[in-house]
């Protein structure tokens, strides 16, 4: 852009005019007081950033710097829902849930979880999986929230990896439950470019991990 058009904004108090100037100039625009008393305050733009402003108060010499914040970028938060019926009473399935440590048994894409020595509402869940043609490596530290006793746990993560979640037990008889597991995340940098395919591949690995589940409690 060349140069900046002319222009006025007035106000009660005073009256902002912007003069076309030639693009190398430093000088944008003059503010005058209503008041021929007041300091003149010159609105200038470096030559060296276009995303700086100064105000310089022409009588004190007081020099005031405004610099943007720093641009980020919304992210985006992806939601998936998964459920089974699985063989087992809901207070077992629950039982093996609540054991957090337990969970790479049926979820290999988690490498390991560990209760935090002293503080057993928090657990560190270390996740290794490869997709995208890549070798994922994602930690994270979650506090698990009150659960409720053979219905629910939850949790949301408070360091690394996005994420919340819960799961929920749903009775179906004297030997069965209905396992829900609702998990929501925000999706990876390094996975922007490809964020409408990784819904459907959480999908996948969250459904096999509760296949998984299944069989395993199967056997004890």
């Amino acid at each position: 852009m060349s140069s900046i058009a002319s222009g006025t904004v007035s106000t009660t108090r005073s009256t902002l005019c912007f003069r076309k100037i030639p693009k190398s100039a430093t000088v944008l625009s003059m503010l005058h007081r209503s008041s021929s008393s007041s300091p003149r305050m010159l609105l200038l733009l470096s030559s060296s950033s276009a995303n700086s402003a100064k105000l310089l108060n022409s009588n004190n010499g007081l020099l005031i710097s405004s610099s943007p914040k720093p641009f980020r970028p919304v992210m985006q938060w992806q939601d998936v829902t998964v459920k089974m019926v699985v063989d087992a009473p809901a207070s077992v399935a629950y039982k093996l849930y609540a054991d957090r440590e337990m969970f790479p048994k049926w979820m290999p894409f988690l490498s390991s979880v560990e209760a935090m020595e002293g503080s057993p509402d928090l657990s560190r869940y270390l996740v290794k999986l490869e997709s995208f043609g890549q070798n994922i490596e994602y930690h994270f530290l979650a506090k698990n929230l009150q659960p409720i006793p053979d219905r629910k746990i939850h949790w949301r993560s408070i360091e690394g990896f996005e994420n919340r979640g819960s799961v929920r037990f749903f009775p179906r008889g004297p030997s069965s439950c209905l396992v829900e597991i609702s998990f929501s995340y925000e999706v990876p940098n390094a996975f922007a470019p490809v964020a409408f395919a990784m819904k459907p591949f959480m999908e996948k690995i969250i459904r096999g991990g509760l296949e998984r589940f299944a069989a395993f409690v199967k056997t004890i």
